[in-house]
């Protein structure tokens, strides 16, 4: 990043950076799994936090073990499995990731899907999935490793008169609609062949695992990659109701309109009659690998299912809070405006953090989650994060002097259509941005903030990833 020119804020600059960077570096795949799940031979053990007792699964008793690996955290995951479980015999897999990998193991079929928007890696790694699955049996076991991003990366229609470019168009259009993303992936999960439990219904005798990276709150858990292993409880009639309220059937492609029109638009399996318990505060509660867990409807259908969370945004803003204590900040941590409209977010949170520093000068208030954009345009080169900080930079402005900073970064390393994660603003911003010759307000209406945070050198840049637990927020105040 370039020196903004005021020691202090280039000070705090370099904070948020480096409690961003730490606290991502600290949610580290390996180590979460290893927290999770104890291999001892061929036995898995799965560690159990309240003292119940380690809970197993034995991969003799499969001929087949299937892996299928979806999201940006993909290769991590499938690495991390791999290296637990590869001498196996019958061990085949599907891979669709962000980007393919230097080094593959022949075991598996590796696929360079789309993000933000499906492309035809995006479709070959759904039919290759979905082939594989299909011809397991009772006696496989199969492994779903699912992080955010899947949503997108591994896509196929239901109705295969849908194009790829009409695929492409619906992902952007609720992408740009400002609805919540378990509101978006509602849409998306009736609109796939791999999406809303179908993609592990390809396989209804097997015996499933699914280890979870989730980008999603943990109450709606169903809603990473669009649930493509777990039951959906949304219903057609929900889907319906989006529609007419974000006005999207006129946006819609011919050939997705009279999808989502037809009277006989088929319900995503899983029972549509109640909310389970299953689906409670921490979402999708992990199940028991021996036994079937009693489920009711067609949730039954997903009885021999386990989920398991390996790392959750809760990690990641865990590891910011210590990180920012550590470093002397009073910390204070507030997610309440997950899911809202960017400005509506910015300005929640800065007069939080305003009120906040009254009383504790030196103060990091921490927050996690995603915002909303909704767009009336095509937009520029930039994502939710630069958009957020670009509108907090306004409010600084009228804080000349002051020794703040705000930074929100997205911790998959990719934010909106950019290969940044997120941007950094403080009270100089808006002046540092003229004197390059942009005008923030008019780069705010068009959705174009990248180009203003490189030009100044406060673009977040730590290139992908391998990870997607959400965006991170950091409101950081020092005395003055």
């Amino acid at each position: 990043m370039t020196p903004v020119g005021d020691i202090a804020l280039d000070s705090l600059h370099a904070s948020a950076v480096h409690i961003f960077n730490a606290a991502l570096a600290g949610c580290d795949i390996a180590s979460a799994f290893d927290r999770r799940i104890k291999v001892e031979g061929t036995v898995l053990h799965r560690l159990i936090p309240d003292g119940g007792g380690p809970e197993t699964i034995d991969l003799k008793d499969y001929k087949r073990i299937y892996v299928i690996a979806i999201g940006k955290a993909a290769l991590p995951m499938l690495d991390t499995l791999m290296e637990r479980i590869e001498r196996r015999k019958g061990l085949r897999g599907v891979c669709c990731c962000p980007q393919l990998p230097k080094k593959r193991n022949w075991r598996i079929r590796y696929f360079e899907g789309g993000h933000p928007l499906p492309n035809e890696d995006s479709f070959l790694a759904a039919r290759a999935a979905l082939a594989l699955l299909r011809k397991a049996k009772k006696d496989t076991l199969v492994f779903f490793l699912i992080s955010g991003g899947g949503s997108a990366l591994f896509d196929l229609p239901l109705d295969p008169a849908i194009s790829l470019d009409d695929t492409r168009a619906f992902h952007e259009i609720l992408i740009g609609s400002g609805a919540p993303i378990n509101e978006v992936n509602t849409l998306r999960k009736h609109f796939s062949a791999v999406k809303g439990g179908r993609l592990a219904l390809a396989a209804p005798e097997a015996t499933k695992v699914s280890f979870l990276l989730p980008d999603v709150p943990l109450r709606t858990l169903d809603a990473l990659a669009s649930g493509p292993s777990s039951p959906d409880h949304s219903t057609v009639d929900e889907v319906r109701e989006l529609i007419e309220r974000y006005q999207l059937a006129e946006k819609f492609p011919p050939t997705v309109r009279a999808f989502f029109e037809r009277d006989d638009l088929p319900e995503s399996p899983g029972n549509k009659s109640w909310r389970p318990s299953f689906l409670g505060k921490r979402g999708l509660t992990p199940r028991r690998f021996t036994s079937a867990s009693a489920l009711s409807g067609e949730d039954a259908l997903f009885q021999d299912s386990v989920f398991e969370v390996l790392l959750s945004s809760h990690d990641l803003v865990e590891n910011a809070r210590l990180l920012a204590e550590h470093a002397g900040y009073f910390t204070v941590v507030d997610n309440s405006c997950d899911d809202w409209d960017y400005a509506e977010a910015a300005k929640y949170l800065l007069n939080r953090f305003h009120g906040l520093r009254q009383q504790h000068p030196r103060l990091c208030l921490i927050s996690v989650g995603e915002v909303t954009v909704a767009m009336d345009r095509t937009p520029g080169a930039g994502g939710r994060n630069q958009q957020f900080v670009m509108q907090c930079a306004l409010d600084l402005e009228q804080h000349p002097g002051g020794h703040l900073a705000v930074l929100s970064a997205g911790s998959d390393g990719i934010d909106g259509n950019t290969q940044v994660a997120g941007a950094v603003a403080d009270p100089t911003t808006v002046t540092r941005a003229h004197d390059f010759g942009f005008h923030l307000k008019s780069s705010l209406a068009a959705f174009n903030a990248c180009p203003m945070f490189t030009a100044l050198g406060d673009a977040v840049v730590t290139g992908p990833t391998g990870h997607n637990l959400r965006d991170l927020r950091l409101l950081i105040a020092d005395a003055e």
